[in-house]
């Protein structure tokens, strides 16, 4: 079966709209650093919910076994590294941090900075992300292994409608503040929307007429507004263009996500194929992990380095993406890799003749943090079809 490879160069973009918004962008924000995040949600409920239907697809498929491969798998490929993290935080007080840890170490960071309403500390705001990410690994996968499968489409459609109505309780409660974006329910409709494209997928390949000629229109609206509509008079004006600057996005992403799990060809193909490009995609989330704590580390040693790395710019784009990049390649060949290995002793199915996912560390896993394994189904999820086992030549950060 043909390997989305191609998910990786969205990670490798996503990641670097990520960079650019931290390094480059005036005040060290825009949208492009957002789009980047609900693209890695996207991908997350994808891929997370498409190796869990494979698992549970399978003739040998047991919903404990499954369960407990699955959260040590994740605790193996997300803990090492963030827990380093903290770890090196704590040790050289970054920042004034210390006082935060706790929420970040139970991954509570979005809480954190929801409830001060502040983006303080700044070294570790990133991880407000990865907190909504662990979050979600805790939920979702009891639901897509427990639930009636001919109710899991149902279930993906209310998690984006409650998402949505979230979305609408900002004007009762007056000038919207970091809750709207941070609380759990303000990015389930980016997952949702990932995992309703698995799901959709076990039916068919092909997408739905709307979705397909539609989705460019709402790309346009949504740039129209970002680039071309005044700045907001009032709180409800504000509120009303934050709400389509957020929903706007999700079907062209869930396209993008779509086209590149089958594979693009012709020049967009070779471009999303381009070695260096999916090599950045593997260690993206070294890459988002450490490219705060880079950044602080580099503006200490502003003294030391030729180019200005105080300020937002091509320089702190150029030394501190690059420092980045180099830290996150040598934490995924020295650190990560090796316990990645670990992941097959933890299969999600138990070897057997009706086994058909392989977890070894040459084999797919899913998220944002990993792979996924399988292929699509091209037919109703009843145990009859069982997606085809591959070993892959390519280590990869499964």
């Amino acid at each position: 079966m043909r390997r989305d490879t191609q998910l990786d160069a969205l990670r490798a973009i996503a990641v670097t709209m990520v960079m650019y918004s931290h390094f480059f962008a005036a005040g060290g924000s825009s949208f492009w650093g957002h789009i980047g995040v609900r693209l890695f949600f996207v991908l997350s409920g994808f891929l997370i919910t498409r190796l869990l239907l494979d698992a549970r697809a399978s003739a040998e498929f047991e919903t404990a076994p499954a369960l407990k491969s699955f959260y040590i798998r994740r605790a193996l490929r997300i803990f090492p590294p963030y827990f380093a993290v903290l770890a090196l935080v704590w040790l050289v007080d970054l920042e004034q941090s210390r006082g935060s840890l706790v929420w970040h170490a139970l991954y509570l960071s979005n809480f954190w900075f929801a409830l001060r309403n502040e983006w303080t500390p700044w070294v570790l705001a990133h991880l407000w992300s990865l907190s909504i990410e662990e979050q979600f690994y805790i939920v979702w996968p009891l639901i897509v292994l427990l639930a009636p499968l001919r109710r899991l489409q149902s279930i993906c459609i209310g998690v984006i409608l409650l998402s949505l109505s979230y979305r609408f309780y900002w004007p009762i409660t007056g000038s919207p503040d970091l809750a709207r974006d941070l609380l759990p329910p303000a990015s389930m409709d980016a997952l949702a929307s990932g995992a309703l494209l698995a799901v959709y997928r076990t039916r068919t390949a092909v997408l739905p007429q709307w979705l397909r000629f539609g989705w460019p229109a709402l790309a346009a609206a949504f740039f129209v507004l970002q680039w071309f509509a005044p700045t907001p008079a009032n709180s409800v004006q504000e509120w009303g263009r934050w709400l389509l600057l957020e929903v706007l996005p999700l079907a062209p992403l869930v396209v993008v996500v779509a086209s590149c799990s089958s594979g693009i060809d012709g020049y967009r193909g070779k471009f999303l194929n381009l070695p260096p490009l999916l090599a950045l995609g593997r260690i993206s989330y070294g890459v988002y992990l450490y490219h705060p704590i880079v950044l602080s580390l580099a503006v200490m040693s502003q003294p030391w380095i030729p180019l200005n790395v105080s300020e937002q710019g091509p320089g702190r784009f150029l030394v501190a993406g690059a420092a980045t990049i180099i830290v996150a390649s040598v934490s995924w060949l020295l650190f990560e890799k090796p316990l990645n290995s670990l992941k097959r002793y933890f299969p999600y199915v138990a070897p057997g003749t009706g086994a058909v996912i392989l977890t070894g560390v040459k084999s797919n896993d899913a998220g944002w943090l990993g792979r996924t394994t399988g292929a699509y189904f091209s037919g109703p999820l009843d145990g009859r079809r069982a997606s085809l086992a591959r070993d892959l030549p390519r280590t990869d950060r499964s």
